[in-house]
């Protein structure tokens, strides 16, 4: 048992450690809490109120004026979006979108799994409007460490309730192989909890870019249908 134990603590020091608590964040704050409490923290950063709707703030981020609208889930905030001021053409908003891509992938408070850059040929009115394409790219913010024993205890719980004590005194490969996998899938999900993403929107013949910053652990899971 202490064997297998130790094995399950060398595994969580191995894959880094997160925090259940670890939670998205827009310009430092994390996306959580009440709607008006949010508005007043981001009215902080400089945003202000639109003439229009005093929920909707207006100001300008990495550069580019943008509208912000936050979301919510029983009343718990769980989104931040942020969509463009202004449209632009065809050109414009393929080279925003790809430096948007390349700004993220050189930030190193953030991780993908993929290559969102559209080629220079790509012919985008064409696919939005024939072949319904969506243009996004999606990356997740780089958990914080935390100590291995946190971690380590968790995923004892999970093992002590798949395995028995003798199992787990005298593990065999393909026990250790499925802790292991336990360690994996356990260090994707709290990754995949903190998204930050993006895509190409058209209005009226004009294009801009829709962001998104994403607390998964507030967002509708079914519990309320």
């Amino acid at each position: 048992m202490k064997r297998i134990l130790f094995f399950i603590v060398l595994l969580a020091t191995s894959i880094s450690l997160f925090a259940q608590k670890d939670i998205t964040k827009f310009m430092g704050i994390p996306i959580d809490g009440f709607k008006h409490e949010m508005i007043q923290k981001l009215k902080g950063k400089g945003f202000v109120s639109s003439a229009s709707d005093k929920n909707i703030l207006k100001g300008e981020f990495n550069g580019t004026q943008v509208d912000v609208h936050v979301v919510t889930n029983n009343n718990k905030v769980y989104r931040i979006m942020l969509c463009d001021a202004h449209q632009m053409d065809e050109t414009s908003i393929k080279i925003r979108f790809n430096k948007l891509c390349q700004q993220f992938k050189n930030n190193s408070n953030y991780v993908s799994i993929d290559d969102y850059t559209i080629a220079d040929d790509e012919d985008i009115a064409y696919e939005l409007t024939v072949h319904d394409k969506r243009y996004e790219a999606v990356f997740y913010q780089k958990p914080l460490a935390i100590d291995s024993t946190e971690i380590a205890e968790k995923l004892k719980e999970t093992v002590l309730s798949k395995y028995t004590q003798q199992e787990l005194d005298n593990p065999t490969e393909e026990i250790q192989k499925d802790i292991y996998k336990m360690s994996l899938d356990y260090a994707i999900e709290i990754v995949l909890k903190k998204p930050v993403w993006f895509m190409i929107s058209e209005f009226a013949g004009g294009y801009y870019i829709t962001m998104f910053y994403d607390n998964e652990y507030n967002r509708a899971n079914g519990e309320d249908l």
